[in-house]
Parts: C-alpha cells; structure tokens; sequence
C-alpha cells in the first residue's frame, strides 16, 4: 500500500490500524535543537481522543504517545522522530457482522476490490483512528513554526452555522465541548447532535481554520501553491468532502471591482478576499479556509448493503461512533495545517539561500 507518507522535507510516514497493537509514526527531517514541549503534544492528543465528552465515540483510549527515538532530553536531535500510540480498547467483536460484507460508504468496498483483503475491525488502516498519528507529528510542527498561530473551530453541525467571522470571535480558548467559540451556536450544536444520536443517525460540520503571522513568502507557484497543498492536506482527512480558502465559493458571485484586495502602504491589503495567499505564495495576511465533514457513514439504524457473494443483506451499525466527527477534528485540521506549514518553512529556507 503506498501513500503512507506526508510531506516533501518535513515528512510523516504513518503506521498501523485501529484494532491492532498500536498505531505510530516516523517523523523525517525535523531540525535539530529544538526544544519540545511534550505536554502540549500530549494536550493535542487528549483533544483528539475517544471518550472525551458525551457527544463522541465512547471508545476509552488514553492515546498516551511515546517516542522511541530523535528526542534527547526533551531536543530533537535531527535524526528520525520514531513514535507509537498503543491502541486499549478495542473490541473487534463489534465488527464481526461485516465481515462478509460492505458498510455503506465506507472504504470496506473498494479495499476489497484493490488489495484483495481488508482489516474489516473498525475499517482497520481506513479508520479515523490513523489520524492520531498526525495529530502528533503536527503538534511537533506547531513547535517548529513558533511564532506562528494555528487555530480551528467548528463553525457549522448540519444546518446550525456560525454566522460571525473569525475577526469576531476568541478563538484562544475551547469553551465546551462542540468547540464552537460562541457560547450559544455551541448550545443549539450539542443538543442537535444528542438528539442525532439518539436517532441512531449522525450528522455533517464544518470546521473553519485562521493563520496568522504568517511570513510573506511560503508556497512554491505553478503545481507547489500553497493553498493547494493545504487542500490536499485537508481531502487526505477521513470524511473530508470540501475544502475552501478565502472568498471561495461566495468569490465565483463578485465582481472583480469588489473582490480585489488593494493595498495599504505597507504592502497589506484592506480586505483579504485572497485568503492570504496570492500566486500560490503566502502574502503576509491571515489565512483562513473551511473544511466539509460529511455525515459519518456508520449508523445504527438498518439499512441495505451489499455482501462478498453478491446478495443484498440487511445490516445495522454495531460498535462505538462518533454522531458528528467535527468536534473531534478539529484538531486533526490544525495538525494538519502545521505539517503543510513546517514543510514550506523549510523549502523557503533552501530556496532563498
């Protein structure tokens, strides 16, 4: 299986399943001195991980991470960061009802049809569960970036949206647990998403990330933008089904007159229609995008579905399910940001010496 690996110079290559032993990662091309703040690793981790409210998967994981090596005495050494996360409470049992057959609109399908075989235990290496392993390495990046700030939020569940700009909002503290950063969206939010649950049913978000003090000048132009890497960053997160930065979709509706960004003496600009990238290249300004979660594909309810010898069968989600995955992936996004900005960090470093 190929594409286990993220990034150009600072790369993480990704190990494991979701009911195996552990899951990992290799972190590759990490600069040498710098010194980590594990507990805010860690801080990220416990952001991420099941069991952490009522409105997510109870599956109980500490999701402890242990670093195995390019770590000496709390300095990376610039030598491979090897990491694990041991997996606690897996009860595969839950997924014995597929093993013959395919979830609705999950990856069971098509694994089957290009590998051959599949891990059907909680989708195995397909499993959202992978994405602990880069919410690690991210939480490294954010280290190396250091002036830089990072920050998501969940700004939409189903039809219920935030309707104020991130200008508006504190975005330095997470408030409850919907981590929406206006007090009552959050309420209307997590009662909608109890209520989904109840349902049996689970419902889509959206997740918004802002940039700020980015330096002028990361992102390579032609195939290399930046916002296209952050795109791709973002569509590689399990149910991600939309990615937009700047004015996006509301832009395709403005006049050129309008959405232009006219600058200031200083080389800013008055409003910031470009997301804070032109050319593909950062340009001093925040950046901010959305990301589209779609509804999680695991319901328990009954529905149709197809199985190994071709039969239309009846099937009904067992096991532990997230209602709503936005909560939970909001830091996955942040981490996510910080690989794609650790790695234009170093190309800017070796294309400007």
């Amino acid at each position: 299986m190929a594409g286990n690996i993220f990034g150009k110079l600072f790369k993480l290559t990704t190990f494991g399943e979701s009911h195996g032993r552990a899951i990992g990662g290799i972190i590759d091309g990490c600069p040498a001195g710098i010194k980590l703040d594990l507990e805010a690793i860690q801080n990220d981790l416990d952001r991420r991980k099941p069991g952490q409210s009522a409105i997510v998967t109870q599956r109980k994981e500490s999701d402890t991470v242990e670093f195995l090596s390019g770590i000496f005495e709390g300095v990376t050494t610039g030598t491979p960061i090897g990491f694990e996360i041991r997996n606690e409470d897996q009860k595969s049992k839950d997924y014995s009802h597929i093993k013959d057959s395919f979830r609705p609109s999950h990856a069971d399908y098509v694994y089957e049809k290009k590998y051959g075989t599949r891990d059907y235990r909680g989708g195995g290496r397909s499993s959202a569960r992978e994405t602990a392993s880069r919410v690690v390495a991210g939480a490294v990046a954010k280290q190396l970036l250091k002036d830089i700030e990072i920050k998501a939020y969940v700004s939409a569940v189903g039809e219920i949206k935030l309707d104020k700009s991130y200008t508006e909002l504190n975005l330095t503290q997470e408030e409850n647990i919907v981590r929406c950063p206006d007090t009552a969206t959050a309420q209307k939010m997590e009662a909608y998403i109890k209520e989904i649950r109840k349902q049996g049913d689970t419902v889509g978000g959206v997740v918004s990330c802002v940039i700020k003090n980015v330096p002028i000048g990361l992102g390579e132009p032609v195939f290399d933008k930046l916002h296209a890497e952050l795109g791709k960053a973002m569509l590689s997160i399990n149910a991600v089904k939309g990615f937009e930065y700047g004015s996006g979709f509301e832009g395709a509706a403005m006049k050129g007159s309008d959405h232009n960004d006219l600058y200031n003496e200083d080389g800013s600009t008055k409003t910031n229609f470009s997301g804070g990238i032109q050319g593909g290249i950062s340009n001093g300004m925040d950046i901010y995008f959305n990301v589209a979660f779609k509804p999680v594909a695991t319901l328990i309810q009954e529905q149709t579905t197809l199985d190994k010898k071709g039969n239309m069968v009846k099937m009904q989600g067992k096991g532990r399910h997230d209602p709503c995955v936005v909560p939970r992936a909001v830091p996955i996004v942040e981490a996510m940001t910080a690989l794609v900005l650790a790695d234009y960090f170093l190309l800017d470093k070796v294309s400007r010496y």
